[in-house]
């Protein structure tokens, strides 16, 4: 019942700023939990930010804090992945994924975007 479309990634510098954005349908959207997951090539895809429905709980993994923040509009139905120092480590396609509880988000959220690549040059 949810559809997610990303944009926003691309090719950039180490240390350059980059945002995603989360575009979802569905009136029901604000009452979802969402997070954006990355996969790097090889590796598995990971939850790097999450957000229940109302902002009130977040998620950063480690590797993230303080560099990546994820916010919501629930008026607009979007969500943005705001991206800083970003590191060629930050390299991977970005999903953005929801569910109707924050737990689900962070174990196995049942709709996803296709997602956006972000690259990292060093």
């Amino acid at each position: 019942q949810v559809q997610l479309v990303e944009s926003g990634g691309g090719l950039v510098q180490t240390g350059d700023s980059l945002t995603l954005t989360c575009a979802a349908s569905g009136r029901t959207f604000s009452s979802y939990a969402v997070g954006w997951f990355r996969q790097a090539p090889g590796k598995d895809r990971e939850l790097v930010v999450g957000m229940n429905y109302n902002g009130g709980s977040t998620f950063s993994d480690d590797s993230v804090k303080g560099r990546f923040t994820i916010s919501r509009n629930n008026a607009l139905n979007t969500v943005t992945l705001k991206m800083n120092s970003l590191k060629p480590e930050d390299t991977a396609v970005y999903y953005c994924a929801a569910d109707l509880t924050f737990s689900a988000v962070r174990t196995a959220p049942r709709y996803w975007g296709r997602g956006t690549q972000v690259t990292v040059s060093s």
